[in-house]
């Protein structure tokens, strides 16, 4: 059972999009499972009448998995996170990490400030003994099998050490949650020998090699694309998060760019295209769990989608079963090595 904290006020399309998403994923998932919407009671309502006597009137069974818990104040994509965390306590962030660091939630879902989650979650939830930083990992669509990519865009500038904890974060991610046994691990970086990069990536090229990874070496932007370089299958691959959001955002572009282009093409069915490159859509991946912090925070996009809301909390259900947050606490504690029962899917 997992109970699903969601900010329904947060996103570009929110609150249509968020409780659509809601009430999807609702009427999709096991009945056990629980939604709470987050936001303006009074708004939520209306948006929940007019949903179900509407296009998701098929979705009125799962009406009574969706709590609402009132939070009056709202935060803006544009406001600074601290402040906007500091003259608003009655936001969504707040009350639904609240609910879960009281032990009344297990996983949180928004689409709204990505600022303000990172550092709600981090101040409420806290980090894992041994880390510095949390980081957004996200799963990119390659040519062979998903990918975890991180950090995606929490961490600016970032240490040796750091991209060395990004790694563990990331390997329990694949091992847990994508069932990758002993997962390889690739360092992003301009070239694939030892000393290319800048000095905090070749400092991070020998502290992985030493810190007992399964790793890879370096990896070139190239190989994101195809899962694997030269040497091999690559199921994580890590940067700091400006190097991070920057490939993520190219990502993200490139792929619509590349699908409009063979519709275009005499005799394409467009429809017939999109659906069989489905799975290259962001929205197919829903969101991007914030590793590191003590619990389950999952960062979606602000132009999120009710599928993309939809899968993100499909996302942060499976962390919840998987007991990802638990295993990321037994790695770090046990040093950061592979436990015994490493690749097994709780």
């Amino acid at each position: 059972m997992a109970r699903i904290a969601l900010d329904a006020m947060g996103g570009d399309f929110a609150p249509r999009a968020t409780i659509a998403g809601a009430l999807q994923a609702l009427n999709e998932l096991d009945g056990s499972h629980s939604v709470q919407l987050i936001g303006q009671t009074s708004v939520i309502e209306h948006e929940l009448a007019r949903a179900l006597t509407g296009e998701l009137a098929h979705c009125a069974h799962a009406r009574n998995r969706a709590a609402i818990v009132e939070a009056p104040d709202t935060i803006d994509m544009s406001e600074r996170p601290t402040a906007a965390l500091r003259k608003k306590p009655g936001n969504p962030m707040a009350i639904g990490i609240k609910l879960q660091a009281d032990g009344s939630s297990d996983a949180f879902v928004s689409a709204g400030n990505t600022g303000a989650q990172m550092a709600v979650s981090s101040i409420m939830l806290g980090l894992h003994p041994g880390l510095t930083r949390p980081a957004i990992a996200t799963v990119f669509p390659t040519a062979r099998e998903p990918m975890v990519f991180l950090d995606s865009g929490a961490n600016v500038d970032c240490s040796a050490m750091e991209l060395v904890q990004f790694g563990w974060l990331g390997s329990v991610y694949a091992e847990y949650v994508l069932g990758r046994a002993n997962p390889v691990v690739g360092l992003l970086s301009i070239g694939e020998e030892e000393a290319k990069g800048n000095a905090v990536s070749k400092e991070a090229h020998t502290l992985f090699r030493a810190a007992g990874f399964n790793f890879v070496g370096n990896v070139e932007g190239r190989d994101l694309p195809a899962g694997a370089c030269d040497r091999g299958p690559v199921d994580v691959v890590i940067c700091d998060g400006f190097v991070g959001n920057i490939v993520l955002k190219f990502y993200e572009g490139v792929i619509p760019m590349i699908v409009d282009l063979l519709a275009q093409g005499e005799g394409v069915n467009g429809s017939s295209l999109r659906a069989a490159l489905g799975p290259l859509d962001s929205a197919h991946y829903g969101g991007a769990p914030l590793l590191g912090v003590r619990g389950v925070s999952i960062i979606c996009h602000g132009n999120s989608s009710p599928r993309a809301i939809r899968n993100a909390i499909k996302v942060a259900v499976r962390a919840v079963e998987t007991r990802l947050n638990e295993h990321i606490g037994e790695r770090l504690a046990g040093g950061g090595r592979p436990s015994a029962e490493s690749g097994a899917v709780a």
